[in-house]
């Protein structure tokens, strides 16, 4: 990334992942819920403790969060307009929504009664961060203006934030915008908001599909990669890297991972805070 012409702003994009660990947060919340119900309820069907007892909920985690992948896919502008739709769902919707879908395809109806579904899905509000984020975003924050751009709803984001200790100068959604990424509308509406032409915006996160949205819309951009968060395959993500699209790379193998972490390497880079006292 250029030191000449650095961004004035960062934005991180899909805070799931980048800088949260949401498969721990998760799994251990469903299996943790369902242990209480089964324990706690002798109304739940023999049937459904059957299945709930030799469910992975790590697996069901996943399945979750690949049902928001193509919610999000499915709801942009352009196929919003197509379709005749025009309300806008969020992602809280969504995410209830789905629970109660997955629950009825696992023979799991009944686990849970209402009250404790919508408890459940509201458990994306509350994902611990990883190791590394808090403190790089507090001192990231002294040089930079630092932003959610994620398609979680505002709601959602407020409560994460305040949750992990995410020290944000503002809070940005899909939401504000009434589309999904990857449309340019968001990112966009985002660069406008602040007030910022789009280069003087970077784009945080681990997802090279969500980058090579924003570099198309002029974002500069900076990958940092997270256990298991991307969804290209190895070819792909290799030919990425030779074609230098991506600003800065963080990768898992760093040799300072091991002390500075994802985002604490970031920091690093760009010499602020702890990290950057060599």
């Amino acid at each position: 990334m250029s030191c000449i012409n650095p961004p004035t702003a960062l934005l991180f994009d899909q805070v799931f992942g980048t800088l949260v660990d949401w498969r721990t947060t998760v799994a251990e919340t469903l299996s943790r819920q369902a242990a209480l119900a089964l324990n706690s309820s002798s109304s739940i069907p023999t049937s459904v403790r059957l299945f709930a007892s030799t469910v992975s909920w790590s697996d069901f985690a996943q399945e979750w969060r690949d049902t928001y992948k193509n919610f999000t896919a499915a709801q942009n502008t352009s196929s919003t307009k197509a379709s005749g739709k025009s309300a806008f769902k969020t992602v809280d919707q969504h995410h209830h929504e789905s629970l109660v879908c997955l629950l009825t395809e696992h023979k799991l109806t009944g686990l849970w009664d209402s009250e404790q579904l919508h408890a459940i899905a509201q458990i994306w509000h509350f994902l611990d961060p990883w190791t590394d984020t808090s403190p790089a975003l507090h001192d990231l924050g002294k040089s930079f203006l630092t932003c959610t751009l994620s398609n979680g709803n505002v709601s959602l984001l407020r409560d994460l934030a305040a949750h992990a200790d995410l020290p944000f100068s503002r809070i940005l959604s899909s939401e504000h915008f009434g589309a999904y990424k990857p449309s340019p509308v968001v990112y966009n509406g985002a660069a406008e908001h602040l007030g910022l032409r789009n280069e003087q915006c970077a784009l945080v996160a681990a997802h090279l599909s969500d980058l090579k949205a924003a570099r198309e819309c002029g974002y500069q951009t900076i990958y940092v990669e997270r256990e298991d968060e991307e969804d290209w395959a190895v070819e792909e993500v290799m030919a990425a890297r030779r074609e230098g699209w991506i600003d800065m790379w963080i990768s898992l193998d760093e040799p300072r991972m091991s002390k500075w972490g994802g985002l604490g390497e970031v920091r690093a880079r760009f010499a602020v805070g702890d990290g950057g006292r060599r």
